[in-house]
């Protein structure tokens, strides 16, 4: 679904990102793992289209969408839930929910069932204002509004940082589902390695702006990627 090859990304002189590839494929979870300030949000950032690559490309499902605008990415199925989750405070649960009508048709803009079903305290704060939630409960909202615009990629940015362990668990459910429906690749950057380990299918494990290591869920038992982490 995902293929990115040979990525360099800069913030002015600075270089980002190092040649990077990673692939995503339908019903897969791919983990990138790395400590802070190795790349991981700039990769996600760029795919998203929210940051210029300077080399390399971005195909999803074979189509080059290098060049392509945010909003255009969107439109093709490209659904990019932040660190921070950047929910609107001043609406309601139900207009950040709606506000992933965007990249939809008309008869499409509707909130799905199953956003209520994987998270169901959005149901019983539909007119509560965003910023009246606490950080577990945007994070769900956040998610949510992702999935309102019908992904086939859905990427996520440290979904679990600041969280509770019982909203954790609740995230972790619903990517789980998610997974299970097959029509859905999923790249999630994670620093909670017992999360990663627990639903990567496959994972990255990225240093200095490079792919230091990767492998298959059984990879992960190994203590080496624990060590890169740690350092």
């Amino acid at each position: 679904m995902l293929s990115v090859e040979n990525l360099s990304l800069y913030y002015g002189a600075a270089q980002a990102l190092r040649g990077v590839s990673v692939d995503a494929a339908l019903g897969e979870v791919t983990c990138i793992l790395g400590r802070n300030g190795v790349g991981k949000t700039s990769l996600l950032r760029a795919i998203a289209g929210h940051r210029p690559i300077s080399d390399g490309t971005i195909r999803f499902d074979g189509k080059d969408i290098s060049r392509l605008q945010p909003f255009e990415r969107a439109a093709l199925g490209i659904a990019y839930v932040p660190q921070g989750r950047e929910i609107f405070p001043l609406l309601t649960v139900r207009e950040n929910l709606e506000t992933g009508f965007a990249p939809l048709t008309r008869p499409e803009r509707r909130i799905p069932d199953e956003v209520f079903e994987l998270f169901p305290v959005l149901r019983s704060m539909l007119h509560r204002r965003g910023g009246d939630l606490s950080g577990g409960q945007q994070q769900q909202l956040a998610i949510g509004r992702a999935l309102v615009t019908r992904p086939r990629l859905l990427v996520l940015d440290e979904p679990t940082e600041g969280i509770q362990p019982s909203i954790i668990k609740d995230i972790g459910r619903a990517i789980i589902y998610l997974r299970g429906r097959k029509d859905m690749a999923i790249l999630l950057v994670e620093q909670y390695f017992d999360f990663a380990r627990d639903l990567a299918d496959r994972f990255v494990v990225m240093e200095r702006g490079e792919i230091a290591q990767e492998g298959d869920r059984d990879a992960l038992e190994g203590d080496d990627v624990r060590q890169r982490l740690a350092i």
